[in-house]
């Protein structure tokens, strides 16, 4: 599938673009015979299902894992990379490209440190990955202000605004409180992604506060092994009961 198709789910007559988010080949399998149009991978789920913490996973590794899910699927996928891996423009694009996927999350921070990227210099990289990748990448360019306790939307806006004129397709406001995705939606002019919180709003009512797109994180994935927990402990139980 093409980051064409991917990018017109962004500005469809279906919003907010709801995207799963699979952490291998068989729940990417699942979400898209479920009839969703496309996915997003987490990172931090990837990372679970190989047994790393979030942010250690090795760059092989992970472009292995999205090789996978991509090739078991027959719709756009696009993939959490962190913040680049340290790659160059062109590495990093060739390695998307190679693993099937057609778009990208690139967030301005780092994961050992938490902290922010300058904005110039977040938009410079997002401006050559960009002109490397020419229309052929859906870039998501996560803003972790929020994140990493920088409150109010006025940084998240000028960040935001930066990304756009360098060339991102989306915005990601991470955990930014739901009352202000219209404001930043509006004041950035390019739609804006969200994520689904234990205890936040569904992913509708993301749509309506202002989300183009919303997406899941680790959610899912966690979800999914809080199930096999529940199996596990109940197989323990009906052995210790025949024991």
């Amino acid at each position: 599938m093409t980051a064409a198709a991917l990018r017109a789910l962004h500005h469809g007559p279906d919003l907010p673009l709801v995207l799963p988010g699979p952490w291998d080949a068989g729940s990417a399998k699942v979400f898209a015979d479920a009839g969703f149009p496309a996915l997003a991978t987490p990172s931090a789920g990837i990372a679970a299902s190989l047994g790393y913490e979030d942010g250690s996973t090795p760059t092989e590794e992970m472009f292995a894992a999205v090789t996978r899910i991509v090739r078991a699927v027959d719709i756009p996928v696009s993939a959490d990379v962190e913040a680049g891996y340290g790659l160059s423009a062109k590495e990093l694009v060739g390695r998307l490209a190679d693993a099937g996927a057609v778009g990208c999350n690139l967030e301005d921070s780092d994961h050992a440190t938490g902290v922010l990227r300058e904005p110039e210099a977040q938009a410079d990289w997002l401006a050559r990955v960009r002109a490397e990748a020419g229309d052929g990448l859906v870039i998501n360019a996560r803003i972790d202000t929020f994140l990493r306790g920088v409150e109010g939307a006025e940084e998240a806006i000028r960040r935001g605004r930066l990304y756009a004129e360098a060339g991102a397709d989306c915005v990601y406001p991470i955990l930014a409180p739901p009352p202000l995705l219209s404001d930043i939606a509006a004041a950035v002019g390019i739609p804006v992604n969200a994520v689904v919180t234990p205890d936040g709003p569904s992913p509708r009512e993301l749509g309506a506060l202002g989300a183009s797109r919303v997406t899941f994180g680790p959610g899912l994935q966690r979800r999914a092994m809080g199930a096999v927990q529940e199996m596990a402990e109940h197989l323990q139980k009906e052995l210790q009961g025949n024991g």
